[in-house]
Order: structure tokens, then sequence, then C-alpha cells
């Protein structure tokens, strides 16, 4: 029991602290990687909606992983 709360935990704190490297990993994703200085974006349109989400998606799977975790510890030691 312990040991899932623990781990859902740790999987939380490591995933908010690599939030912002996804983001960031994300935006020069989108940006032009060609080495222009224009600053012209090469993904456009619907392509670039669902890319911008990811990070979203990212912060939601990181989210629902540690809560899962830790209800599954709280289910063994009979608390819920």
């Amino acid at each position: 029991m312990l040991g899932n709360l623990i781990g859902g935990f740790i999987v939380i704190l490591i995933g908010v602290t690599l939030a912002p490297t996804v983001a960031d990993a994300i935006e020069l994703g989108q940006l032009n990687e060609s080495g222009g200085t224009d600053g012209a974006i090469n993904i456009t349109g619907s392509n670039a909606t669902i890319l911008s989400l990811t990070t979203l998606f990212y912060c939601l799977a990181v989210a629902s992983s540690g809560i899962g975790l830790a209800v599954t510890g709280l289910r063994r030691g009979g608390l819920m």
C-alpha cells in the first residue's frame, strides 16, 4: 500500500518536473528548424493544434497514472 502511494507521488513529481521540457520540445517542433531567421512555422492548421495539445495530453497522462497508482495502493490497504 505505502509503496504504491509513494510510487504515485514520485510519478507525479517527475512528470511535473519534466513538463516544461516537453513543452519546450513541442514548441521547437512547431518552429522552423531549417535555420531560417524569419520565424516561419512549418506546421499549420489542424496539425499545429494537435501538436500543441500534446503538452496537455502529457500532463493528463502523468496525473492519471499517479492517481491510478495511489488508488491501487489505497484499495490494497482497504481504504477504498
